[in-house]
C-alpha cells in the first residue's frame, strides 16, 4: 500500500498567490489542489477532501468566509480546518468564527514560509504523509 502525502486545498482568484503558496506546500511534501473562486473550492473539497482549506476571503461568486460558513455546513468537510488570507486588515467577529471552520487569519503579504507554517501546526504536527 503507497503512502499518500496530506491534501491541501489552495483557493484564491489571484493565479500569483495561488503559484507560490501551492510551490511551498508541494516542496514541503503536501498534495496541493487549487481553485479559483469559492465556488469552485467547494466542489473541489466534496470531491477531494484535503487535510486543510486555504482561502481568500475576497473572491468572486463566493467569498472565503461564505466558502467556509458552506464547508463547516457540509458534513463531509465540517472537521477541515480553515486558513483565511485577506488582503483587508479586519478582524472576523466571534459569529464569524462560530459559523465557520476557520483555525487562522494571515494578512496579505504573508510569507510563504509563515502559511507553511500555521498548515503544520493545523495538521497537528502529523507526518505529511499518512
Amino acid at each position: 500500500m503507497s503512502e499518500k502525502p496530506m491534501k491541501i486545498l489552495v483557493v484564491d482568484d489571484e493565479s500569483h498567490i495561488l503559484h507560490v503558496v501551492s510551490l511551498k506546500l508541494n516542496n514541503a511534501g503536501f498534495e496541493v489542489i487549487t481553485a479559483q473562486d469559492g465556488e469552485e473550492g467547494f466542489e473541489l473539497a466534496l470531491r477531494e477532501r484535503p487535510d486543510v482549506v486555504i482561502t481568500d476571503y475576497q473572491m468572486p461568486f463566493m467569498t472565503g468566509l461564505q466558502l467556509c460558513e458552506k464547508l463547516k455546513a457540509t458534513e463531509a468537510t465540517a472537521d477541515t480546518p480553515a486558513l483565511l488570507l485577506t488582503a483587508r486588515g479586519f478582524g472576523l467577529n466571534e459569529a464569524d468564527l462560530a459559523n465557520t471552520n476557520i483555525a487562522g487569519v494571515l494578512t496579505k503579504p504573508f510569507s510563504p514560509r509563515e502559511v507553511l507554517g500555521r498548515v503544520h501546526e493545523l495538521v497537528g504536527g502529523k507526518d505529511v504523509v499518512t
